[in-house]
């Protein structure tokens, strides 16, 4: 999602804080796993616990280990202030950015059915776009080496949203906010995150496939992960029941920011709404190359210098909407992502066999406060080193 928290609160986050959420929010926080935890579980559980307890922590967090067919479920916190509820896994979320992987098993399984070419350009496939443009292609937009200028920083598209965070966007215009703006550098020649790769993808799998994206999600994604929960919406509401989201800057209470935003701002690039369940069967899919052939996966894993953002577990480098976390404890493949009220990781080993999804309830970057981002880095790498069988500390 484009905005960050110091910009959320700026537009006083649309809602008051009611009394009964500030008190809330002196409550002590719980914390829970799915069965009897074992000994590491219990270390696992401390960990969410101690992040929370942290000044200015998430209000809550869950982690879903996945283990040759066995599941772990560690939770601390809460899902909503108002209620004091545990966070659950079949709660729904925002994932922000770990859309952008969605969208590269999209592109990457039409890449399979031959629909689409990692050497195609914007040009061939999108001639509406910018003539400056042309040369970047789907290789590019994928690996965030295209150059295309960032549509969520601009003026125009922050001004709209500032005054109606629930403006509901045409997708398919968001990149116009930019059409005036030369690339940023010559495509290929060095790594820069933008959100525009991601919609740019998303557009180029519809035009040469005739159909929209939320209905390729559907059939290339969704159905075949068996993903249930998941969607992309085009408005602000949150289906539930779902994982609250908040804004947190103390001496001030947290502020919910789970429906602050209409997901149309950020589309493919990071409108999506899942939940911890769903978001574990897709990471093993997609890392484990359920969706398309090695040869792809072969291609989506030549890694460059690169980080997700916000920054992932351990060294990081970027593929294909994918990124490399090597850890002190092994490598495990996915993706980050934050937006208002959350962030997120979701990564396998590179068989897919064991995975990880790691959810906090309020968004951590390196900008707002890089030394919670840094213990949220090192809780993940901790939790990583705990799916590897590999001691925790």
């Amino acid at each position: 999602m484009p905005l960050s928290q110091p910009r959320t609160r700026r537009l006083r986050l649309r809602a008051a804080c009611v009394a009964a959420l500030c008190l809330a929010a002196l409550t002590p926080a719980t914390a829970s796993t799915a069965a009897t935890p074992g000994p590491r579980d219990t270390d696992l559980r401390r960990q969410l616990e101690a992040l929370v307890h942290t000044p200015g922590g998430p209000p809550g967090a869950i982690a879903v280990l996945h283990e040759d067919g066995r599941r772990r479920v560690v939770s601390a916190g809460v899902a909503d202030l108002a209620t004091r509820r545990e966070p659950r896994i079949d709660d729904h979320m925002r994932i922000a950015s770990v859309a952008k992987a969605f969208s590269g098993a999209v592109a990457l399984t039409l890449v399979d059915r031959h629909a689409l070419r990692l050497d195609d350009t914007i040009g061939r496939r999108l001639p509406q776009l910018p003539r400056a443009w042309r040369k970047v292609t789907l290789r590019q937009l994928l690996n965030h080496t295209s150059g295309l200028p960032d549509y969520s920083a601009d003026p125009d598209f922050l001004r709209i949203i500032t005054a109606d965070p629930h403006h509901r966007f045409d997708p398919h215009h968001l990149l116009d906010f930019v059409a005036d703006e030369p690339l940023l550098f010559r495509p290929g020649s060095r790594y820069h995150y933008s959100n525009s790769d991601n919609i740019a993808v998303a557009l180029m799998a519809e035009a040469v496939t005739g159909t929209p994206y939320e209905q390729l999600l559907r059939e290339l994604v969704y159905r075949p992960l068996h993903l249930r929960d998941t969607s992309l919406p085009q408005g602000y509401r949150m289906p539930r029941p779902y994982l609250h989201g908040y804004a947190v800057a103390p001496p001030a209470p947290p502020e919910d920011v789970s429906e602050l935003f209409s997901a149309s701002a950020s589309w493919a690039s990071g409108g999506i709404v899942s939940t911890p369940a769903d978001l574990t069967r897709f990471i093993r899919g997609y890392v484990g190359g359920a969706l398309f052939g090695p040869d792809v996966v072969q291609q989506q894993r030549r890694w460059i210098p690169g980080a997700s953002e916000p920054a992932g577990p351990g060294r990081n480098s970027a593929g294909l909407a994918l990124f490399r976390y090597e850890t002190r404890c092994g490598v495990v493949l996915g993706h980050t992502g934050n937006t208002a009220g959350y962030t997120q990781l979701a990564a396998a080993t590179p068989d897919g066999r064991r995975s990880l999804t790691f959810s906090v309830t309020s968004q951590i970057t390196d900008s707002t406060n890089p030394r919670l981002l840094q213990r949220l880095r090192t809780v993940q790498e901790n939790f990583v080193c705990a799916l590897m069988g590999r001691p925790g500390h």
